[in-house]
């Protein structure tokens, strides 16, 4: 029996349980979510949808009757060429058969009797790994031919970093991506994942910025139910759930030295504990952490484990700025445009000389991700196939203060009653309002705009009264 949602489906799950009870149940709690539905009673019909229909995730009784098992239908979803995720259903007490199960691949289990609520959350999150694991796919397919876009532009400390990536991305050492905001950190990161042998796994990049450190420490490692007011269910963590695949530790300067302290004994004994839990659990996930942070002053500051410091600096990975490579920023702007015109079908989209000309000038404090925006906003202004310099924000145009490269310039003018330290803070506070604006309101583009971690630019928001600002952004058009 197959069932849709009106909305349309968001996913296609295969029902297996010889109860039609329980498929009747099932097959309506996961239509009303908005999921499309086949439902079989044996493996035997099971392996026949799954060979002829594309399946998201499967749920299966362990016990099957007569014709087989749980586990012989979590063997026909993963020799599959895309294979489903496989959540198991087991009797309460006994869910021996079910680990192990998880050993050959299936993503989780479930004890009847289940709660509604614990089901879904599993049904959301197993199909998620599933999109990640097929967007690590399709990015593998664009991005492993010289490695696409990532590899633009032919400066030499370009080309020393992508020889270094490829050497590095076989083994499972753990790497460290150093680089100013916007350089392109997780991009080299997806390209040591996919160069390696992981391609095929999830590839899990994780902001250690943006959450405080009980749910920091509970994405990550894990906790179990009842450990803390909210946990209604037992979660695995990131570094569980992404199998054999790769986690990114964004911002991993801005992580609490508490935290630190644990992270570290998780790298050197391979094995996490949730939260609320007193067994160990192994994981398998190679690490690769990130910091547009100098860890060396950091450690010096006493903001940042020395120990870890040197446990996550196996090898590094530093990107430079794009203003130590301006001859990759005429290279970079077309790459971008092509892309840019394909996806608008207009293909004969291209820059005037003296915009490129203007731009190869222009010293991007936001980087390779400020060149992408700038190019993107260019073509979207423009009534014309050819850009000229007018779609150029006034900055580049030098009709505002520019962002020169050279460090030198006219003195500043000190007149009577002048205070340094307001002055920097009205700097600072326009600066701030500017950024909120460019991103309309999104707080998390406006930290990387200005090249700062969330949680410092949180803080100068907060000490500059500027929380409503935050706390209502402005709508997007």
């Amino acid at each position: 029996m197959s069932t849709l949602h009106e909305g349309g489906p968001r996913g296609h799950v295969l029902v297996v349980d010889d109860e039609l009870s329980m498929r009747e149940y099932l097959e309506i709690l996961l239509v009303r979510d908005g999921y499309a539905v086949t439902s079989v009673p044996a493996v035997a019909p099971a392996c026949e949808v799954l060979a002829r229909d594309s399946v998201d995730l499967v749920i299966s009784d362990m016990r099957l009757g007569p014709g087989g098992s749980g586990l012989d239908v979590l063997r026909a979803a993963r020799a599959r060429k895309e294979p489903p995720e496989v959540v198991l259903i087991t009797a309460f007490g006994t869910p021996t058969s079910a680990v192990e199960a998880m050993r050959e691949g299936a993503y989780d289990y479930i004890c009847k009797p289940f709660d509604n609520e614990e089901l879904r959350l599993l049904v959301h999150k197993a199909l998620e790994k599933r999109a990640l694991r097929q967007e690590n796919s399709t990015l593998k397919q664009r991005l492993l031919p010289g490695l696409g876009g990532l590899m633009v532009g032919t400066s030499p400390r370009m080309r020393a970093l992508w020889h270094l990536v490829e050497k590095v991305a076989p083994g499972r050492s753990t790497v460290l991506v150093t680089g100013e905001s916007g350089t392109g950190k997780e991009l080299v990161a997806r390209a040591v994942h996919l160069r390696g042998q992981r391609a095929a796994q999830p590839f899990l990049p994780f902001n250690c910025g943006a959450l405080n450190e009980g749910v920091l420490e509970s994405e990550l490692f894990g906790h179990m139910k009842g450990s803390f007011t909210g946990a209604t269910h037992e979660r695995q963590g990131l570094l569980v759930s992404a199998g054999e695949g790769t986690v990114m530790l964004d911002e991993v300067g801005e992580m609490p030295l508490s935290t630190q302290v644990k992270l570290l004994r998780v790298l050197q004994e391979r094995k996490v504990k949730p939260v609320g839990s007193a067994a160990e659990i192994p994981f398998n996930a190679r690490v690769i952490a990130a910091t547009n942070r100098r860890l060396e002053a950091e450690v010096k500051a006493g903001r940042f484990r020395e120990d870890l410091f040197y446990r996550l600096n196996v090898i590094t990975l530093e990107l430079p700025s794009l203003r130590e490579r301006p001859d990759d920023i005429v290279p970079l702007a077309t790459h971008f445009l092509t892309r840019l015109a394909e996806e608008l079908g207009r293909p004969a989209l291209r820059f005037a000389p003296e915009t490129l000309a203007l731009m190869e000038r222009y010293a991007f404090p936001g980087n390779v991700r400020q060149l992408q925006n700038m190019v993107e906003r260019a073509a979207t202004l423009s009534d014309s196939d050819l850009l000229g310099p007018t779609t150029l924000p006034p900055t580049v145009r030098g009709e505002a203060e520019p962002q020169a490269r050279s460090s030198e310039g006219g003195e500043p003018s000190l007149g009577a009653g002048f205070n340094l330290e307001r002055h920097l803070d009205d700097s600072e506070r326009r600066h701030l309002l500017a950024a909120l604006k460019q991103a309309q309101g999104v707080k998390t583009r406006a930290a990387e705009l200005l090249g700062l971690s969330f949680r410092s630019f949180r803080y100068r928001l907060a000490k500059h009264g500027l929380t409503d600002e935050l706390d209502e952004p402005t709508p997007r058009a």
